[in-house]
């Protein structure tokens, strides 16, 4: 049988396992052993199928290994597919870290609104080992699943019909806590926020951290501005309406872009940072570094959160216990120029932005 490439060009179909057995005198089970890694074959034999294996360029065929082991050696990923810091480096991180196990990737995106149900069901229908839902969205509902595959939840949980299901992923409320925390230790009477998009699971558990934090430490609780999109014009809308209130001091805002927008907006109203008002983000991007002033922010460690899913998900799959919770923190504060002390008491008036 040929096949047509790219070009137009007719090239043969690559050697099968039969052909690597014969050249190698042992058996299609040896070979198989050999390919997957498996005991029981002495080295002079697993030498001798391997180099068979490079001489004739055999590439085993990923349906034949699923029938064989009962395993695809793929796991699939629902993500948002979207170009904002937090998923994307989220989703190259998975990558990475399936790779690293051995794993191929299978994505399904939703940015197009589709379902994350039907998202599952078409990873299904490609054949995976198990699923990584990092889908950042929902409707404030537990979302439900059927599948019989494991699946691994990054940051937010499932129910599940059938199959086995765990939840990974960084504690947003926990560091939210620490950003309005430390703005508080430098003095602050109070801290505002500037939330992201409600339907987003991360941007509710960072809005309840600052909450959390402030109602821990007495102090009152700011009116709220309209929710951003996670945007800097979003965060300049809202920093617009915050740098008329003489009584703001500190903010935190839900992530970097928005934090950015209230610098510049805070600058255009000649209110200084930190002089006037201390700034805190959220997801520590490159360019936090590197702003006038640098940006203070809470830093996620998305390779952790990934090795963390991808190491319980293979768990799963292979029917052992999961790994034991690492003991270094996902998230962390990294304190920049843009936080001080405040420079004087702004009395304790909040009027509504």
């Amino acid at each position: 049988m040929t096949t047509t490439g790219a070009e137009g060009g007719r090239r043969r179909r690559g050697p099968g396992m039969t052909e690597v057995a014969r050249a190698a005198g042992v058996s299609q089970k040896t070979v198989s052993r050999v390919v997957n890694g498996e005991p029981h074959v002495s080295p002079e034999v697993r030498d001798r199928v391997l180099r068979v294996i490079r001489e004739l360029d055999y590439r085993p065929n990923t349906a034949a290994r699923a029938l064989l082991l009962g395993r695809y050696r793929r796991i699939g990923v629902v993500s948002l597919g979207s170009s904002l810091y937090g998923p994307s480096t989220l989703l190259i991180a998975l990558e990475r870290a399936m790779q690293r196990a051995g794993y191929s990737v299978a994505l399904a995106s939703t940015l197009q609104g589709q379902k994350v149900s039907v998202a599952v069901d078409a990873l299904l229908e490609q054949g995976v080992d198990g699923i990584v839902l990092s889908e950042p969205i929902d409707d404030g509902t537990p979302l439900r699943l059927s599948a019989d595959v494991p699946v691994v939840s990054v940051g937010e949980g499932v129910e599940l019909a059938r199959g086995t299901c765990a939840v990974v992923g960084g504690d947003g409320i926990e560091a939210a806590r620490i950003a309005t925390e430390h703005l508080l230790s430098l003095g602050h009477r109070t801290v505002w926020h500037l939330p992201g998009p409600q339907d987003w699971w991360a941007a509710r558990d960072r809005l309840r951290g600052w909450r959390e934090a402030l109602a821990a430490a007495g102090v009152p609780e700011p009116p709220l501005p309209s929710p951003g999109d996670w945007s800097p014009a979003s965060g300049y809308a809202a920093g617009q309406q915050l740098a008329r209130l003489s009584d703001v001091t500190a903010v935190f805002a839900a992530n970097d872009d928005m934090a950015i927008g209230a610098l510049r907006a805070f600058a255009d109203a000649g209110r200084a940072v930190p002089g006037d008002v201390s700034v805190v983000g959220y997801d520590d991007i490159p360019a936090a570094a590197y702003l006038s002033p640098p940006l203070t922010t809470v830093r996620q460690n998305f390779a952790a959160v990934a090795d963390r899913a991808v190491d319980v998900l293979i768990a799963l799959i292979e029917g052992r216990p999961a790994p034991a919770e690492p003991a270094d923190q996902a998230v962390e504060l990294t304190v920049r120029a843009s936080t001080g002390s405040p420079v004087r008491d702004p009395g304790s008036a909040y009027p509504r932005p």
